[in-house]
């Protein structure tokens, strides 16, 4: 099977099948273009420019990331009693979806338009088929890459269930639309429909099939989704790994001896892990080829750059230079990376790592945690903001991130947390808790845990030696910690061994046990 879909010419691509109302009506669209078509229509369009390596980079305009409290969920019969509603699932009213919609679908009847067959969930029996209308060429290139793509034969009578129509361009009306400002995505589950719009960051069509996804998959099917990375090892061994940005999800799932199944979103049934997506969403601030050399080298002919810049005077990537934005980032298609499981699905996991950067200096770089501690701790979603890293923060900050993914759950976190209970329950897991943050005293005292320490013990994990290591119990947070580690020197496992004044570190352990507390209490109203 071909990777791209062959329809590199406009009369093949209107000859294909036309299976929703909005493709047959329109006069001017092109529809399943291949790679290759797509970035010469973006170059012609002035959408970009090609760089040394022949990716594409582009700008994307104001919003350099996604924009949370301008994404809204319509409030019906469906969603009434199932969202979780509040800061996070925002309501809108049904009436002020429809007006809206057809404001933008008049916006867009003159225009040139790109659209897109697409499918989220690499399990056959999970799939969900998408059609993308897009008026930007490379936003339909982006799809391409991060949604499954159709094989030639699905391809004939697809019929999609869930439309994304996403234009850029075309601004709300707060007053009149009912919108916060002029951009905005609004997920309609009865319609089945997301509109996008006012922002031209590409990441808000994933993000939206995943909160879609995360949705339908625990309410209908009873399939957990995850807001992860996984891979497999070479005996059919499936492990997860959960994180915020920053921890190492990325990093730490990238191992040159297992094959990557997916790199941000998985459903986890009662047989198998399956990933979301069809490609591959990395951030690029700071990217070298000797600490990233799979996403490096993924990074040519087809891939797509977001705001960066050129080195002076080249057409060479500068990825040290963040004057746009820290967010910089590439997408791609998953098989432009070296091993990777065809198709993008494993084994039900045998190991689950939480991953956290505690810029406090108190957890252990690696304890056991029971099934209640791994729900807790999966409800906390725990990391720490860094001084500088945001306006205002002027020393480490504790965050909390429901299921490491709170910006996408349209239902509570406790049903997700539930669901992974009980499949921890029904299997043997285990499941680990990662800091990848500081040993020794906090962000400014202390360092951070060594990159290869941190692999030594997951790959520890992977190949069972744990299973004959003495575990000791964390007076504070009641956390198992292993008292020897190959290749980890003995005094960093235990955190309270690496800080000079045990009472400076009791203390700040406390005020963090504290934190997470008030963090569940909120969350459960308990």
């Amino acid at each position: 099977m071909k990777h791209d879909i062959l329809t590199s010419d406009f009369s093949k691509a209107a000859k294909q099948k036309v299976n929703h109302p909005l493709l047959s009506l329109h006069a001017d669209i092109r529809l399943n273009l291949s790679v290759s078509t797509l970035v010469e229509e973006a170059l012609k369009n002035g959408e970009g420019t090609l760089t040394d390596t022949g990716a594409f980079m582009c700008d994307t305009g104001k919003f350099t990331g996604r924009s949370p409290k301008d994404k809204f969920t319509v409030y019906d019969d469906k969603t009434a009693d199932t969202v979780a509603w509040g800061e996070i699932n925002q309501a809108f009213e049904a009436d002020k979806f429809e007006a809206l919609y057809q404001k933008m679908l008049t916006f867009i009847a003159n225009k040139k338009l790109y659209a897109r067959y697409a499918c989220a969930c690499a399990a056959p029996e999970h799939k969900m088929n998408i059609l993308v209308i897009n008026t930007l060429a490379w936003h339909n290139l982006f799809c391409h890459h991060l949604f499954i793509r159709p094989t030639e034969n699905e391809l004939v009578n697809f019929k999609p269930e869930w439309t994304i129509l996403d234009i850029p361009e075309f601004e709300a009306n707060p007053e009149i639309d009912g919108t916060r400002q002029s951009n905005f995505t609004i997920i309609d589950f009865t319609k089945k429909i997301i509109l996008i719009g006012g922002t031209a960051y590409a990441g808000e069509m994933k993000k939206g099939i995943f909160t879609v996804l995360n949705y339908i998959l625990p309410e209908e099917k009873k399939v957990l989704s995850m807001h992860c990375s996984a891979n497999i090892g070479k005996d059919g061994d499936t492990a997860l790994f959960f994180g915020l940005s920053g921890t190492g999800k990325t990093t730490l799932s990238a191992d040159p001896y297992r094959n990557l199944i997916g790199d941000d979103e998985h459903g986890w049934d009662d047989k198998q892990v399956f990933n979301f997506e069809g490609g591959c969403y990395a951030k690029v601030i700071n990217l070298s080829e000797e600490q990233e050399p799979e996403i490096f080298g993924a990074i040519r002919y087809g891939s797509i750059l977001e705001n960066t810049r050129f080195k002076e005077n080249t057409k060479s990537v500068d990825y040290s230079n963040q004057s746009v934005t820290e967010n910089t980032r590439t997408a791609y298609p998953i098989h432009y990376i070296p091993n990777v499981a065809i198709p993008s699905v494993g084994n039900a996991p045998k190991n689950i790592f939480f991953l956290t950067a505690d810029a406090f200096g108190v957890l252990p770089p690696f304890s056991k945690l029971s099934i209640e501690q791994a729900m807790y701790y999966f409800v906390a979603g725990y990391t720490s903001k860094l001084a500088g890293t945001e306006m205002g923060i002027k020393e480490p900050q504790a965050t909390f991130s429901a299921c490491f993914g709170a910006a996408f759950l349209p239902l509570h976190p406790l049903k997700y947390a539930n669901l992974l209970g009980e499949k921890l329950e029904a299997g043997n897991v285990k499941v680990w808790l990662i800091n990848t943050g500081w040993s020794g005293g906090g962000y400014g005292v202390g360092s951070r845990i060594k990159l290869p320490y941190t692999r030594a013990m997951i790959h520890a994990a992977l190949k069972g030696e744990f299973d004959n290591v003495n575990f000791i119990k964390h007076d504070i947070f009641g956390l198992e910690m292993p008292t020897m580690c190959t290749d980890v020197p003995k005094d960093l496992l235990n955190p309270k061994n690496t800080w000079l004044d045990k009472e400076a570190y009791d203390q700040k352990a406390r005020s963090l046990a504290i934190s997470f507390e008030e963090n569940y209490r909120r969350i459960s109203g308990k």
